[in-house]
């Protein structure tokens, strides 16, 4: 019991520290602390200037994890993400030299801005949390955990993300505009300085995964096992749904539930987790149908349009 207020406790401080820099998105920032915890990656898509960059930054800088940027551009290699073998000559071997990836926490600005050939670099990390360079693994580090951020409305010069890549992240993220209250706050923070300049860690990197363990003892009843299935079948049998989320989609939705439960102080998930949670980790994975694009209708509406009809564990209707 202890392990997990401390956890509890802990989870929070990150969500306060996180929270100096990022003003009035609380919501946004306790989802991305979740998927850490759950040891997923996660995808920031908004518009410019919103701050998905700094999200990405404050959470690095709160855990103390070892941080590291990578700005994809069109002309950018697979190596020079994962690094590559170097001839030494004093020693007539070949030499790794890491890249960027071999990090803890690893901020993929403009994902969508490489070509598929260097997107593709990322699929074994996120998923294997290791790299192959010719034919020889390495492990990366631990924590690892990949933060990308991407423009949806910019679609010159950039190259759609494939699905297989975009069910390797754990949930989806929108920041959106702030509200004219929360901007003038935001201009006030920034005046003599900027805020994530004075930002120091609240927990160890280790914290991390002690705290990814201790939520894995959350209990998950059956009944909310199969309303977690129940969703994510109902997503492939819904009208506007071209592809509906895999079984990976619904292994992620219980682990953010497991950690959202303990975040929220509690041993076991309930059926509130799921609906709380079910459209950032699932709304990405789902590939709407031409008619849905024509009337307007988005991946969250069409997720809640599941959720409402999808019994509810213990809900009997009338």
């Amino acid at each position: 019991m202890e392990d997990r207020q401390q956890a509890q406790t802990l989870i929070e401080k990150v969500i306060e520290n996180t929270s100096q820099v990022i003003i009035g998105k609380k919501s946004a920032i306790e989802l991305s602390v979740i998927a850490l915890f759950s040891r997923g990656h996660i995808l920031i898509e908004d518009v410019p200037g919103v701050g998905k960059t700094m999200l990405a930054k404050s959470i690095a800088k709160s855990t103390g994890c070892e941080f590291k940027r990578l700005q994809f551009t069109p002309d950018m290699l697979p190596s020079d993400i994962t690094g590559t073998n170097v001839y030494n000559q004093s020693s007539s071997n070949f030499e790794f030299r890491p890249g960027p990836i071999m990090s803890q926490m690893v901020l993929v600005d403009e994902i969508n801005r490489a070509t598929p050939k260097t997107q593709s670099a990322l699929l074994e990390a996120m998923e294997e949390h290791q790299i192959s360079i010719d034919g020889v693994s390495y492990d990366l580090p631990t924590p690892f955990m990949i933060l990308a951020t991407q423009n949806p409305i910019e679609y010159e010069g950039t190259f759609p993300l494939p699905e297989a890549q975009l069910d390797r992240f754990l949930m989806r993220i929108r920041l959106g505009y702030p509200s004219t209250e929360q901007t003038v706050e935001i201009l006030g923070s920034q005046q003599y300085g900027h805020p994530i300049d004075s930002l120091g860690s609240v927990i160890r990197p280790a914290d991390i995964i002690s705290i990814a363990k201790t939520a894995m003892t959350t209990h998950l009843d059956d009944r909310i096992k199969q309303y977690i299935v129940a969703i994510v079948e109902g997503t492939r049998q819904t009208e506007h749904i071209v592809l509906g989320a895999s079984p990976r989609a619904a292994l992620d939705l219980a682990k953010a539930c497991q950690t959202y439960a303990l975040s929220k102080g509690r041993e076991y998930a309930i059926p509130d987790d799921v609906k709380h949670l079910a459209a950032p980790v699932l709304s990405h994975r789902i590939i709407l149908d031409t008619n849905a694009r024509i009337q307007g209708v988005n991946a969250e509406q069409v997720i809640q349009t599941v959720l409402d009809h999808t019994l509810v564990p213990g809900y009997k209707p009338n």
